[in-house]
């Protein structure tokens, strides 16, 4: 991700850990079956971008185990740095604005990242520089446009709250350069980067408990810019809240579109 200081979603904020932990429940398996099959395994380097959580870079270091390189990098690598020993590395790292932290990697990943960055261009010109000839980029990344509802199945009065409380959460990202439309972009982004065998799939989570505990970690950490911004009172926050936690409804994300290709 790049520094901003108006970036909406810290990785230094209590409710970022649970919000990590949603993800590698709902995403880990999608993103383990595309790395699998890319071959990598013993020996291999891999650039992990953003890389957010733990459950990546561990899972990562232990597939190519004590001959292979993981370097994982973030501007906040505070939810990372406890699990920096061989043959993982943890740096400090924009990858929106600086060289990329090596070169030669068999796999360059992102994933939930470049939707972020303000100079994705420049981001994805960097992760390519960084792959090894033969090397694998794969990007996944959300498209909110898509799919802009958090309940689908608006049939009720909770329902409503809750996507007009989803359109002010899509608001403020667009306001701090969030592409809301980027994961349908990125098959045509690498082939126009050159890079060969260009395939995508997408994984839209309907309903599950870890989309409740994402909904309520990431409400939490956006309350007071919602209501700043007007776009909600405490009151609705707090109804909504005692909604999700009830656990009666439905709620789903965004569609992640998960995007590879090699490099000639």
């Amino acid at each position: 991700m790049t520094r901003s200081d108006g970036y909406l979603l810290d990785n230094q904020q209590s409710e970022a850990g649970q919000r990590f932990d949603a993800f590698a429940t709902l995403f880990d398996p999608t993103t383990f079956r595309h790395i699998e099959a890319l071959g990598i395994g013993p020996g291999r380097r891999c650039w992990e971008v953003g890389a957010g959580g733990t459950s990546v870079v561990s899972w990562l270091a232990e597939k190519v185990g004590p001959t292979g390189n993981v370097v994982a990098t973030d501007i906040d690598t505070s939810q990372i740095t406890g699990a920096a020993r061989p043959p993982l590395e943890v740096r400090v790292h924009d990858v929106g604005a600086e060289e990329p932290p090596g070169e030669g990697f068999d796999l360059v990943h992102a994933r939930l990242v470049l939707v972020h960055v303000p100079d994705r261009a420049r981001a994805l010109r960097s992760m390519i520089q960084a792959l090894r000839p033969g090397g694998w980029l794969l990007v996944e990344d959300a498209d909110p446009a898509l799919q802009p509802l958090l309940c689908p199945d608006e049939y009720g009065p909770e329902q409503q709250l809750a996507n007009r409380l989803r359109q002010g959460f899509r608001k403020l990202l667009a306001e701090r350069g969030a592409d809301l439309s980027y994961g349908r972009k990125l098959p045509r982004l690498l082939r126009e980067a050159g890079l060969s065998g260009v395939e995508a799939d997408a994984f839209f989570p309907v309903t599950s408990p870890a989309c409740t505990a994402l909904e309520a970690a990431t409400v939490r950490q956006i309350r007071d810019r919602l209501v700043t911004a007007g776009l909600a009172t405490d009151e609705d926050i707090d109804r909504h809240l005692a909604n999700v936690e009830g656990g009666a409804m439905d709620l789903a994300t965004a569609p992640m579109i998960s995007v590879w290709g090699r490099k000639a």
